[in-house]
């Protein structure tokens, strides 16, 4: 009979992370949307003691000092946020998705290089 304490630690979660070629893609898609008001966007740790970190991108984009968009990963999907607004948008199947959605500026469908 398995303990309590046993079976906790046999949990996998099932969450997105970022890896390298998220990071590429999205150094490649705010190259190309630069044109379209895509200023900047960082990879950062939400540090809050009652939450574990999460990782998120924040996007900027020249309308709007303040970051415009953040996108997490959230179980198998990618949640896009209205950060001027608070607001959830959408849950996407990938990373590339979610990017697409505030700015289509590669070609639909896109993938990032593994």
């Amino acid at each position: 009979m398995m303990t309590r304490q046993a079976s906790a630690t046999n949990v996998v979660s099932l969450r997105q992370g970022f890896l390298p070629r998220h990071r590429e893609y999205l150094m490649r898609w705010l190259e190309a949307g630069a044109c379209m008001g895509l200023c900047d966007a960082d990879i950062s740790d939400h540090n809050d003691e009652n939450e574990p970190d999460i990782e998120h991108v924040l996007v900027w984009v020249r309308e709007n000092a303040r970051p415009a968009y953040m996108v997490r990963p959230e179980g198998m999907g990618w949640v896009l946020v209205d950060q001027i607004r608070d607001r959830q948008l959408a849950t996407y199947s990938s990373f590339e998705a979610a990017l697409h959605a505030i700015r289509p500026v590669l070609a639909h469908g896109a993938t990032a290089a593994a």
